[in-house]
């Protein structure tokens, strides 16, 4: 039995698969002028060692798009948890401020109850933004990590040289990044 295709044209031949016949056509070919065939074991460990130079290329290219989207991610969470630093930078003299204010005001004036509270709303916004005040230092070894000398004191006793003596300013931070150090004054022994 035969197809109404092949009835149609007599003359000519059935289709072939054109993968398959090309490919034939190409081995025929190369043999002919003596080159190497896909079957060659050179050609084949050159177009392996091909494959595997291009997996190993695939696999950095994914490795460093992974680290370049966990930088970008890590880099989008500080600059949400930082983004209002600018901002808490400027309010911290006007925080000193209402500090030296209390420190000065006698305790019986009427007013201080009034600047307390508004002393406490400021606080409590500013933490809620996420400013964190730093431990107050004196009296502990003094750390540049953490704190800023502005001078240094002559103490009478050698123990406490090399201490926190006074703190003019506290430090603060916004989340873990230190927007302000801590200025105070180092007690230095007399030999020094």
């Amino acid at each position: 039995m035969k197809s109404k295709d092949h009835e149609a044209h007599p003359h000519e031949e059935p289709i072939q698969d054109s993968a398959s016949s090309k490919q034939e056509q190409m081995e025929a070919q190369n043999a002919e002028h003596g080159e190497t065939t896909a079957a060659d074991p050179a050609v084949t460990s050159d177009a392996s060692q091909q494959m595997q130079e291009l997996k190993d290329q695939n696999l950095r290219l994914y490795a460093e798009f992974e680290n370049f989207r966990k930088r970008t991610a890590r880099e989008r969470l500080d600059l949400i948890s930082t983004a209002n630093e600018s901002t808490l930078k400027a309010l911290l003299p006007v925080l000193d401020d209402f500090d030296r204010a209390l420190k000065m005001m006698p305790a019986e004036d009427p007013n201080v109850a009034g600047i307390v509270l508004i002393h406490a709303k400021l606080t409590e916004t500013l933490k809620a933004q996420g400013l964190k005040s730093m431990e107050p230092t004196h009296g502990l070894p003094f750390d540049p990590e953490f704190m800023e000398a502005i001078t240094t004191l002559v103490v009478p006793q050698p123990e406490l040289a090399g201490t926190v003596i006074d703190e003019l300013e506290r430090g603060y931070r916004v989340g873990e990044k230190i927007i302000r150090y801590a200025k105070v004054v180092v007690g230095k022994s007399p030999d020094a």
